[in-house]
C-alpha cells in the first residue's frame, strides 16, 4: 500500500523549501528601490510579494529537469510480503542499498523494509549498537525467527511518488517521511525504481549544480 504526500506541494512555503534565499527586510528593499533611478510606485509589501514570486518561478525554470524518473535508480530487485527475514537481508548487501520496496506479484508497493526496520527488530537504533549487544553475547537470534517473513517487519503504508513528480512534490514527499529513499511508481501503478534521499540532495543542491 503506497501512499502520497499529503500536503499539497504549491502550498510548500518558499523560505523553507527554496534554496538559496535571503529574507529581505524593508531597509533593504527601499534601498535597492533608490538605487533605481526615477519613480517608483510600490510599496514594500508590493516588491515582497513580486520578489517572492520571481523568485519562486527562477527555482522552478532552474530545477525543472529534477523528476523522480530521472533520479530514481531503476535497477532494483523488490522484496516480496512472504520472503524470510533471512533471504531478504542478502539481498540489502548484493543491492548496496538500506531500503526495499516490498512487492506484490504486480509489482505494486506493499510497504518498504529498511535496515532500520530490521534493527528494530533486534532492539537495537543503530548498527554498532547491535553490534556491540552482539559482541557482549546479549543479541540471540533463535533458527526460527530467519524464517518470519517481510511483511511482519516491513513498514506500510510507504510514502511514493509518480515518475514525473518534481522539485516540490519531491521537497514534500521527503519532507513527509524520515527513510532513506521512496519508491517511484509508473502510471499504471506498479514499481519503477527507487529515489535515494541522497541523490536528491545532492541534485536539489544549487553548489552542485553546473
Amino acid at each position: 500500500m503506497t501512499q502520497r504526500p499529503s500536503r499539497d506541494s504549491s502550498e510548500l512555503p518558499p523560505t523553507q523549501d527554496d534554496p538559496a534565499e535571503i529574507e529581505l527586510t524593508d531597509d533593504d528593499i527601499l534601498e535597492a528601490m533608490r538605487e533605481i533611478p526615477g519613480y517608483l510606485d510600490i510599496t514594500t509589501m508590493d516588491f515582497r510579494a513580486v520578489y517572492r514570486l520571481a523568485h519562486r518561478h527562477a527555482i522552478d525554470r532552474l530545477f525543472s529537469g529534477i523528476t523522480a524518473g530521472r533520479l530514481m535508480r531503476r535497477e532494483v530487485s523488490p522484496l516480496t510480503p512472504e520472503i524470510p527475514l533471512a533471504e531478504a537481508i542478502p539481498s540489502f548487501v548484493h543491492q548496496g542499498l538500506k531500503s526495499l520496496p516490498v512487492v506484490d506479484g504486480q509489482r505494486r508497493v506493499l510497504g518498504i523494509l529498511t535496515e532500520t526496520d530490521v534493527l528494530r527488530w533486534l532492539g537495537a537504533e543503530t548498527f554498532l549498537g547491535l553490534l556491540a549487544r552482539v559482541i557482549a553475547d546479549e543479541t540471540r537470534i533463535e533458527p526460527e525467527q530467519h524464517h518470519r517473513p517481510v511483511s511482519e517487519f516491513m513498514t506500510s503504508p510507504v510514502v511514493s511518488v509518480p515518475l514525473d513528480a518534481g522539485l516540490r512534490e519531491l521537497l514534500a514527499a521527503f519532507a513527509g517521511h524520515p527513510g532513506r529513499a521512496m519508491p517511484v511508481i509508473s502510471p499504471d501503478g506498479r514499481l519503477a525504481g527507487l529515489l535515494l534521499r541522497k541523490v536528491f540532495l545532492s541534485a536539489y543542491h544549487p553548489d552542485h549544480r553546473p
